[in-house]
């Protein structure tokens, strides 16, 4: 190999680990238990909607006050606090992702998206105000 192909090969790997390093808190799906070990840290967390919880949204007492119950894929329910209006046909949605974090026995989240059944609706998304 010549010398001129060893260093781009050698620049080309720095410039993976700076874009790496860079980006390097990817965000994966988590569950309720994992996002809990680090409270008020940002995640993703899936899961199912509980139709047959309580919900509490009044929008003449406070239209950015939605709070529902989640259950994620390894079977943990946990209260979920959104700051943000109602998202339309929630209860229709196949899943939900909720970026957010845990707070007590709670998670606040700041973005829903909805997962539809229907292969023709797109993804709905949801975004809430700053808590």
């Amino acid at each position: 190999m010549k010398k001129t192909h060893i260093v781009l090969l050698v620049l080309v790997a720095a410039a993976v680990c700076v874009i790496v390093s860079m980006f390097g808190d990817f965000s994966t799906y988590e569950t309720f238990a994992s996002a809990s070990k680090q409270p008020g840290k940002q995640y993703h967390v899936i899961g199912f909607y509980e139709k047959t919880m309580a919900t509490e949204y009044d929008p003449l007492k406070d239209p950015n006050h939605f709070s529902f119950f989640v259950k994620d894929k390894s079977g943990n329910l946990r209260k979920v606090i959104f700051n943000g209006a109602k998202p339309t046909d929630i209860e229709k949605s196949e899943q939900v992702v909720m970026t957010g974090y845990i707070d007590g026995e709670n998670f606040h989240c700041s973005k829903i998206q909805m997962k539809c059944p229907s292969k023709y609706k797109k993804d709905q998304i949801a975004v809430g105000g700053a808590s």
